[in-house]
């Protein structure tokens, strides 16, 4: 069926984007949870294992040791997401090449989500049971069929998007998953992971971090049943043939793609400089979100419910970026987008470095926690703002290199990118912490990765960029295709 505008314009199909969506919805709930509690968990189990006391107790007797323990925290992240990078051009290259009929994504997407939503609250039971072996096997299947769900559902979108469209649709779908983030985040005010940690042991409520872990679960499944039944994988591909082929024609790159021939010498150049930078930034983003707990449990001396107060005000951020984000790559590029995300982000790191611990006791903190530093509110909303602007466009920078036929292909390499530098930065920020002995060596080291990643994307990346494409807008663009 023929879904471009009448005056020629690509149509975006709101309502489907948003449906593919529900893929990424369960992608960021599930690494929300994940990210927020992983760290504190072998924190606390490790201080246990090797000083015979809560990391709370450490914390209070000799709270040097919690910084010591940093490194072996960072090198269990960092397994996981060395696996994730064998694994991630694994099921990008399979999916592409699979036939079933229920599509080619949609297999890996539905299995992966069932294995990880069984595998993802036996985390916390090992956890409360002071097992790290079952643990740490829990955390490793939990990645391993997420890998095969993660690749093959970001894939998706830009299987049935045209290449001209993919930025605004990328940021459509980016909402969609941060409002999985923020289902995550409500779960963390409600049960409060610092009042389990610095409860004696006698007195740990093991609900109070199972419960999260299920919820998140639950609404893995649904998301993912939701995703099945809206989108018919193999009919949307045929029906958008068309559409995909005038995408083609319309892609910013310096040399037309061709599946019969090797990538062009300025192609080639283009993919290097943006994964480059993309592994830089992913250093940075990543080294915040694994230790922002533990930074604010350990240096703040503050409650983690203002962590997740946080999380949302970033994902609140986060959404207004990823809304106007298409719209200013429409009048600059997605270059100079990408660009000014990091630079925002980059200011906000500054600010960053300047937020210490207010001294000041929280009124009714049931462990004399202090009140939580107000400019930190000020840095997660330009990160949230600055990095939306960089994720929207950076993907459909990788994916736009390549044909319908290699898109699993791309996207692996994308991730490939991101998940080394998610392998490298918590290992080489836990030795950082280490050898410094100090918790605001975090903000120094983000600061100075984002601005060496703005360096690399603008100075190598060059902003190649179609004629302008005739997007429909306003009442039109809502209308669903049929």
């Amino acid at each position: 069926m023929d879904t471009t505008a009448p005056n020629g314009g690509l149509k975006l199909n709101y309502k489907r984007t948003a449906l593919i969506g529900f893929a990424f919805f369960g992608i960021l709930l599930l690494w929300q949870v994940y990210d927020s509690w992983c760290p504190t968990f072998l924190t606390d189990i490790f201080a246990h294992s090797f000083y015979d006391m809560t990391s709370a107790e450490l914390k209070a007797s000799d709270p040097g040791k919690i910084l010591e323990v940093q490194w072996i925290v960072g090198i269990i992240m960092a397994c996981d997401n060395l696996a994730a990078l064998i694994l991630l051009p694994i099921f990008g290259n399979l999916s592409d090449k699979t036939k079933t009929p229920i599509g080619k994504r949609m297999p890996y997407i539905l299995v992966g989500t069932f294995v990880s939503a069984v595998a993802f609250p036996f985390i916390p039971l090992f956890f409360h049971f002071n097992n790290i072996v079952g643990m740490v096997a829990m955390m490793a299947i939990v990645l391993i069929f997420m890998m095969m769900y993660r690749n093959p559902a970001v894939a998706l979108m830009p299987d049935i998007t045209p290449k001209p469209l993919r930025a605004k649709a990328n940021g459509i779908i980016n909402i969609m998953g941060y409002f999985g983030g923020a289902f995550a985040t409500v779960l963390g005010i409600f049960f409060v992971l610092s009042s389990y940690i610095n409860a004696p042991i006698a007195e740990r409520n093991l609900w109070t971090i199972e419960l999260p872990f299920i919820v998140a679960s639950v609404l893995m499944v649904i998301s993912a049943l939701v995703l099945f039944k809206t989108i018919r994988e193999n009919e949307l591909a045929e029906q958008l043939k068309g559409e995909m082929a005038v995408g083609e024609q319309l892609a910013a790159v310096e040399t037309p793609i061709d599946d019969d021939k090797p990538m062009s010498p300025a192609n080639k150049r283009m993919l290097l400089a943006i994964l480059g930078a993309e592994f830089l930034w992913f250093m940075s983003d990543n080294a915040l979100g694994t230790y922002i707990g533990n930074y604010v449990i350990y240096y703040l001396k503050s409650v983690s419910s203002a962590t997740m107060i946080l999380t949302i005000l970033g994902g609140v951020a986060s959404v207004v970026g990823f809304a106007i984000a298409g719209k200013i790559a429409d009048k600059v590029g997605r270059k100079w987008t990408i660009a000014s995300g990091l630079m925002i982000t980059f200011l906000g790191l500054v600010i960053m470095c300047f937020v210490f611990p207010t001294n000041v006791p929280k009124a009714g903190a049931e462990h004399g926690e202090f009140t939580f530093p107000v400019l930190l509110y000020v840095v997660w909303a330009l990160k949230g703002f600055g990095m939306a602007l960089v994720h929207n466009c950076s993907f459909p920078m990788v994916v736009e290199l390549c044909s319908s036929k290699k898109i699993g292909k791309f996207t692996a390499y994308y991730y490939a990118a991101s998940m080394s530098a998610q392998t490298v930065t918590p290992v080489l920020l836990g030795l950082v912490l280490k050898a410094t002995m100090a918790w605001n060596a975090l903000p120094v080291y983000a600061t100075i990765l984002t601005l060496l990643s703005c360096t690399v994307f603008t100075a190598f990346v060059k902003n190649i960029k179609a004629g302008k494409v005739a997007n429909v807008s306003g009442l039109e663009a809502l209308g669903a295709d049929d």
